[in-house]
C-alpha cells in the first residue's frame, strides 16, 4: 500500500500524545487536554514512502511532524474525531509540508526549507537583559541543504527574525524550528 503523494506513518510507540512523565517509579499525566499542542506526539515512524519517491527518507525512519498530525478533535456535536491526516487504524498520511526533520537511526537531518536553532544564554553587556536566553540569536544545530550551499554550517551563531521561533524538544534539547529565510545573518 502506497500513497501517490504522502508518507504513511504511525505514531512512535503507538501513542498520539506524549503526556506522561516518569518521575522515579511513578507515571504522571501532565496534561489531559486533547487541544494541548505541547502534549501531542511529534514523532512518526515511516511505514511507506510515496509512489516514485527517491529521496533520503526510508521506511523505518522517524519524522518530526507537525503537532496536529496525530491529535484528536471534537466535532460540532462533541464527538471525538481524528484530524485530516488520519488514514486507518494507527496509520496517518503526512505530506511534505507536515514534517520538518527526519532521523535515519544515526542522525537528525533538517528537511526542505527548515533548520533548527539552539538558543544561547544571554550575552553579558552594558545593556540589562532580563532574559535567560539571548533574544533573536542562537546556534545552528541542524542545517538544511540550501543554507549549506550558502556556507552556513552546524555550530554557527546566527541572528533570526522576530516571532519566528517554533519550539521543539528534540532528544531533551530545546530547539527552534525555522524556515531558512528567517536567518538574518551569521555572526
Amino acid at each position: 500500500m502506497k500513497s501517490p503523494f504522502n508518507f504513511i506513518v504511525r505514531p512512535l510507540d503507538g501513542k498520539r500524545y506524549n503526556n506522561i512523565k516518569k518521575i522515579g517509579d511513578v507515571d504522571f499525566i501532565v496534561s489531559t487536554s486533547e487541544e494541548d499542542y505541547k502534549s501531542a506526539n511529534r514523532y512518526g515512524e515511516v511505514v511507506e514512502t510515496p509512489i516514485g519517491y527517491s529521496g533520503p527518507i526510508k521506511i523505518g525512519d522517524i519524522l518530526l511532524v507537525h503537532h496536529n498530525v496525530f491529535k484528536f478533535y471534537n466535532d460540532m456535536k462533541g464527538n471525538q474525531r481524528s484530524g485530516r491526516s488520519f488514514f486507518k487504524d494507527d496509520l496517518f498520511f503526512v505530506d511534505s509540508e507536515q514534517f520538518f526533520m527526519f532521523y535515519n537511526g544515526e542522525e537528525w537531518t533538517a528537511y526542505d526549507k527548515y533548520c533548527f536553532i539552539k538558543p544561547i544564554p544571554t550575552i553579558e553587556s552594558y545593556i540589562y537583559k532580563p532574559f535567560a536566553e539571548e533574544p533573536l540569536m542562537g546556534k545552528i544545530k541542524y542545517v538544511n541543504e540550501y543554507l549549506k550551499s550558502k556556507g552556513v554550517k552546524s555550530g554557527d551563531t546566527v541572528t533570526f527574525l522576530p516571532d519566528t521561533e517554533y519550539e521543539f524538544n528534540i532528544d531533551g534539547e530545546k530547539l527552534y524550528r525555522m524556515y531558512d529565510h528567517h536567518i538574518s545573518m551569521v555572526i
